[in-house]
């Protein structure tokens, strides 16, 4: 009997169906396929209409931060949520390409923007895993991703992403593709697109970093909070060497290349304190002017501002002032270490890593820990992974602080001042070896100005500003102590008073009304001397001599004559305790006054922006300063200080178009609808004369007085004073030549005695005199050129009176015009209020 076949099995036969179970397995899975192929199909198609256009991608407006530059053009400063640098196609290096393609997508130059292996590839590691995790997004997926879509991870934005990919291939080019990737990538660390990441991590721009540095940018995209070196050493480094393994494998780069770059250190501190040139007080200055007149906006416009700073002067600050400090701090002692952690015998590079990761980098300094102690050096461990010793030379001078005023005895072994575990900043020196340190307690500022256009030169505003932003040079407020003299005796020489007045130094007792006691000033070395001449009272910096000189002009008159050095008459004392700088003002008020003097008794304006430019480098706003009509070639004015500029000066051009910048730091030739404003020229303040009177006694002060330091630059065109308040708390010391006036500062944020000895020629005289060193290189020198009102004379050098060149006590002497001595006057002035004789203000020659 025959057995009726089923419907099924009659199928198969006439279709010729397979009956095996894999062949059916197969064709299960091949439907399923087919459905699953359908469905995304008819996804794409409800999709794609909601997709957006990707031909705007070329005219992607991208967030580019301001940026600060030096007169230059080189940079010190970025703002703004998104670090971002354009670059071109053609200025991505080839081995951050190949790194990128080894990292992120192998066979991006094949593929149409969608790599079906790589899909298949994650699918399966997501089914396995049981969540998604891998992405299998190429390049091409990434700018979709990036510039259109959120990072949340869904497979609809997957699909999306896809679909975006395929367009973006139909309408650029891959290596357009490319560099929109490379230019809007996150990073880490705020940085967006390679170049930003090189300046941040490295400092450097993409044209300047290594394979290794190359590798380790490429290895962020992917996690870029988990892989920056910041963050950890210990991922940073596994990523790059997979990246580094990724390059070799594709044949990039040959096995000896690899084992180089894969044991090369990692960056262990940002990159935005390291710009090539540090002026961050400066380009916080820029930033509040630009946020005050250009809003939120100027933190993503692209704006770029290009200041007054000479990038060689701010070098020379930065490092003036850091020398000064931590000079200052050695001479006390050492205060101890920064910290301490147990460590065990043998600690692990990463158990230190992670110890010192806390320890910001201030100034020139880098944290360390110590991990050997022998007799007389230790072995230490820095932050940038390096493992160094301090010999005895580093060590020795690391007495222990007690007070300001007193330390411990030299230590005799290192033991004496480390042990195992402290946690200590050391500071590399020229000769290769390294010194311990400390961050340092006292504080100090630094301003240079160009006197005859008030550009801002350098500034320098403390020790480090990522550790303090406080900026001394614009907001501490100090009394100046006896570096505000010269502003008092340039207004006893308008009162007819001359370097050869003789002024007693003898003790003198002042009422104090408002207390109901007596004030009793002394000299600094509290000694007492007889009758001096002002120029010799002025380099040898006597109070007694400058209250008596006070007395004779009166305070009254001496603070509204101030007002011509840009002070507020009603913020100085109208009291003897003027001349002795009882006043509060900040390194910029001095060093602008100081510059009346340097440019011959012009009132210039300091100013620390050259130019704002656009994104496009159109100028929007251009410095027109007051500057200086040169005093040297014209007659004085009035002594009465009557302001304008002498007759002589040039009649101002007028308006010119204002040229627009194509390149950082150049001006082009191509004119724009701006135009440039007429020169204006700086008012007169002072007479050239006494401008020159007042140059000439201070550069007294640097060769015979309390200025001597300066001698160390070995030029004859200085002049300058320095300033000590009571019991040391603050340190001055300004000076100038005609083309560079600077005024350094040092003292505690909370003011202190500084401790003995810790006076302005000491302090602060070593920091200018660094900074002058290099402010003044290819300056020739300058003879002190007296203007048509000066005329000489010998006088007698202990009395002040006309002398006979045969005298053996004859010198010459600098008087205005009308103001000499007739032999035999006396100009000593010990009467309260009695102005000098009147022989010395109208007597003739």
């Amino acid at each position: 009997m025959t057995t009726p076949r089923s419907p099924l099995a009659r199928l198969r036969r006439t279709a010729h169906l397979p009956d095996k179970p894999w062949q059916l397995a197969l064709i299960a899975v091949s439907g399923l396929f087919a459905a699953g192929v359908l469905m995304l199909a008819l996804v794409a198609l409800v999709l794609t209409p909601t997709l957006p256009s990707v031909s705007g991608l070329r005219k992607e407006q991208l967030k580019v931060p301001m940026r600060v530059y030096t007169a230059g053009g080189t940079l010190i400063a970025e703002f703004g949520a998104e670090k971002r640098i354009p670059v071109t196609f053609t200025q991505i290096p080839p081995l951050l390409i190949h790194a990128i393609l080894s990292a992120e997508d192998e066979s991006f130059y094949y593929h149409e923007g969608i790599d079906f292996e790589g899909i298949v590839r994650a699918a399966w590691a997501d089914l396995r895993s049981g969540h998604r995790g891998q992405g299998a997004s190429t390049i091409t997926m990434q700018v979709a991703r990036n510039y259109f879509l959120s990072p949340k991870k869904t497979y609809t934005r997957k699909l999306k992403e896809m679909l975006l990919a395929l367009k973006i291939e139909r309408e650029y080019t891959k290596d357009e593709i490319l560099d929109l990737y490379v230019n809007k990538i996150y990073l880490g660390n705020h940085a967006y697109g390679f170049a930003a990441a090189a300046q941040v991590y490295f400092g450097k721009t993409l044209s300047q970093i290594t394979l290794p540095e190359a590798a380790m940018l490429a290895g962020l995209p992917q996690a870029p909070s988990r892989d920056n070196p910041f963050n950890s050493h210990g991922d940073a480094r596994a990523r790059r060497a997979y990246v580094l393994g990724r390059m070799l494998k594709l044949g990039f780069i040959n096995r000896a290349t690899y084992d180089t770059a894969v044991a090369s250190p990692l960056p262990s501190a940002p990159s935005s304190k390291g710009y090539s040139v540090q002026a961050p007080y400066v380009a916080e200055m820029v930033r509040q002017y630009m946020y005050q007149h250009y809003a939120a906006k100027s933190y993503a416009k692209g704006y770029n501002v290009y200041t007054t700073i000479r990038a060689k002067d701010q070098e020379a600050a930065n490092r003036a002032l850091q020398k000064g400090l931590l000079a200052y701090d050695r001479r006390h002692g050492y205060r101890g270490p920064a910290g301490h952690a147990p460590i065990g015998a043998d600690p692990s590079t990463g158990q230190l890593d992670q110890i010192l990761k806390d320890y910001p980098i201030v100034g020139p300094l880098m944290p360390a820990i110590v991990t050997r102690v022998d007799d007389q050096a230790a072995a230490v461990y820095t932050q940038n992974g390096k493992n160094i010793t301090l010999d005895w030379t580093g060590l020795s001078w690391a007495k222990r602080y007690i007070s300001v005023n007193t330390q411990g005895p030299p230590p005799q072994h290192a033991g004496d001042v480390v042990r195992v575990g402290d946690i200590i900043y050391v500071q590399p020196l020229h000769s290769g070896a390294w010194r311990i340190a400390e961050v340092p307690s006292v504080s100090g500022a630094l301003v240079s100005l160009d006197p005859n256009d008030g550009a801002i030169l350098a500034l320098t505003g403390g020790f480090d500003f990522y550790q303090s932003s406080f900026n001394r040079v614009t907001q501490a407020e100090r009394q100046p102590g006896s570096s505000f003299k010269p502003f008092v005796y340039c207004a006893a020489l308008d009162k007819g008073f001359t370097a050869a007045s003789v002024v007693s130094g003898a003790p003198i007792v002042v009422p104090d009304a408002n207390q109901g006691a007596t004030w009793r000033p002394e000299n600094y070395e509290r000694n007492f001397v007889g009758p001096t001449r002002l120029r010799k009272a002025l380099a040898l910096s006597l109070n007694l001599v400058s209250i008596r000189l006070l007395r004779a002009i009166t305070p009254g008159y001496a603070v509204q004559y101030l007002a011509r050095f840009g002070f507020d008459p009603a913020t100085l004392p109208d009291s003897l305790s003027l001349v002795l700088g009882s006043a509060s003002v900040t390194p910029l008020q001095m060093v602008t006054a100081y510059a009346v003097f340097a440019n011959s008794g012009y009132r210039v304006k300091p100013h620390f922006i050259l130019r704002i430019e656009d994104e496009d480098h159109h100028v929007l706003e251009q410095a027109n300063p007051p500057v200086v009509c040169d005093a040297h070639d014209h007659t004085n004015a009035a002594r009465d200080g009557g302001g304008g500029a002498p007759p002589a000066c040039p009649t101002p051009q007028p308006p010119t178009p204002l040229a627009r910048s194509t390149v950082p730091g150049t001006l082009s030739d191509a004119a724009g609808p701006a135009t440039t404003a007429p020169t204006q020229w700086a008012q007169r303040v002072i007479s050239a004369d006494d401008a020159f009177v007042m140059t000439s006694m201070m550069h007294s002060v640097i060769t015979s007085g309390t200025g001597q330091g300066a001698l160390a630059l070995g030029r004859k065109d200085l002049a300058g004073k320095t300033g000590t308040t009571n019991d040391q708390r603050d340190a001055w010391f300004s000076g100038f030549n005609p083309h560079v006036v600077t005024t350094a500062w040092v003292g505690f944020d909370q003011p202190a005695p500084l401790g003995r000895g810790e006076v302005g020629a000491r302090a602060a005289l070593p920091i200018w005199v660094d900074y002058m060193r290099t402010a003044l290189a290819g300056y020739p020198q300058e003879p002190l050129i007296s203007p048509p009102g000066i005329v000489t004379a010998m006088i007698n050098r202990d009395t002040g009176e006309l002398a006979s060149p045969t005298d053996p006590k004859a010198m010459q002497e600098y008087f205005v015009q009308g103001t000499v001595p007739k032999a035999g006057v006396s100009l000593d002035v010990t009467t309260p209020g009695t102005p000098p004789p009147e022989s010395v203000r109208q007597g003739l020659f």
